[in-house]
């Protein structure tokens, strides 16, 4: 879709003009820091506005500065990102500033090409920090603006796919203006949360009615296209809370792969029957004395499903295993990160009178 000079200039002017009377007040657009748009655009992957905000402004009291996020142990990290999921972020978070101590002087890289080099910033992200913070010209396309523009050009391209970005990037790219970047990238966002929503875009309401094709084809609808993805992978596990002496078992994930280096309830990759269960904890050594039937659960990942049964189990011993650790009610509250996989359990267990 080639646009006439003149025409582009209308369409940015409508979109800023919207913008400057419909702009969301978020906590992170009040402050212009660019540490803190950091931070927000990297908890706004995978998650909405509304649940962000108390996590942003909790986050932001316990570290700060770059500095004080670079120097915090990453369970203290984890556990302000707790409820949030895709801990993998905020891995990245503390690794990147890390790297900003160390390289840049704990300031944040003012260009997309400088941004994209640390860790867990990608293309997105990338380009909404340095139109945002810095007044970079440069495209910030996820999910919703690939929609938007997929609707705003008639365009069947796929937006869920790992060619879609690289389709519709020069799209938004020939869009955006060198004045005020930044607004328009988060004028984009907010167009897609407030008005060209997935389902029911709401047309009468856009600044881009008028220049809009799927508008005038009456394909809103019909767009974006997505192409079907495989089904996720089901995985069976047995999820075992076990208690010794008004304490419970943790253990620590692996440093790499899903859930990387969190805490978690004890779990074999299997439903097994009370017996069963009993037998398995009887062998590693925990002399099970009484079993409670804590029901069954499910979690999704992005491409796996577990689906779990719990039980919730009184020992006469405690053996320490590689990674684990018997913690009291005060520590799994204040220090102990566990994934929503396991939320379940784990309010099952402060549910208890006597823990």
């Amino acid at each position: 879709m080639t646009l006439p000079i003149s025409s582009v200039q209308r369409i940015i002017d409508a979109l800023l003009g919207w913008y400057d009377a419909n702009a969301r007040a978020l906590p992170w657009r009040t402050s212009g820091e660019p540490y803190h748009i950091w931070i927000s655009e990297v908890m706004l992957q995978q998650t909405q506005v509304a649940t962000v905000i108390p996590y942003y402004e909790r986050f932001l009291e316990a570290f700060p500065t770059v500095e004080a996020l670079a120097a915090a142990d990453q369970d203290q990290v984890n556990k302000r990102w707790e409820g949030l999921g895709y801990y993998s972020r905020a891995a990245h978070l503390k690794a990147a500033a890390e790297a900003l101590v160390a390289d840049h002087g704990g300031e944040l890289p003012d260009t997309a090409g400088d941004l994209i080099r640390l860790p867990g910033i990608g293309p997105y992200t990338a380009g909404a920090i340095a139109s945002i913070a810095f007044g970079e010209r440069t495209p910030a396309v996820d999910g919703n603006v690939m929609r938007i523009l997929s609707r705003f050009t008639a365009d069947e391209t796929p937006v869920n796919t790992g060619k879609s970005r690289a389709h519709y990037t020069p799209i938004a790219a020939n869009l955006l203006p060198a004045h005020r970047p930044g607004d328009f990238n988060q004028a984009l966002m907010d167009l897609g949360a407030m008005i060209c929503t997935p389902k029911a875009p709401n047309c009468p309401a856009c600044p881009w009615q008028a220049y809009c094709a799927a508008n005038k084809e009456a394909l809103q609808g019909d767009l974006p296209k997505r192409e079907k993805k495989a089904p996720r992978k089901i995985e069976s596990h047995t999820v075992f809370v076990l208690r010794y002496n008004n304490k419970v078992y943790v253990r620590r994930r692996p440093a790499k792969g899903l859930l990387a280096g969190l805490w978690e309830f004890p779990h074999l990759p299997v439903h097994l029957s009370a017996g069963e269960a009993e037998a398995q904890l009887q062998e590693k050594g925990f002399c099970p004395t009484a079993l409670r039937d804590l029901g069954r659960a499910k979690h999704l990942f992005t491409h796996l499903e577990w689906r779990m049964q719990a039980y919730m189990v009184t020992c006469a011993s405690a053996p320490l295993g590689p990674e684990g650790a018997w913690v009291d009610r005060p520590t799994l509250i204040k220090d102990i990160s566990l994934p929503g996989a396991f939320a379940a359990w784990r309010q099952a267990l402060l549910n208890e009178t006597d823990f």
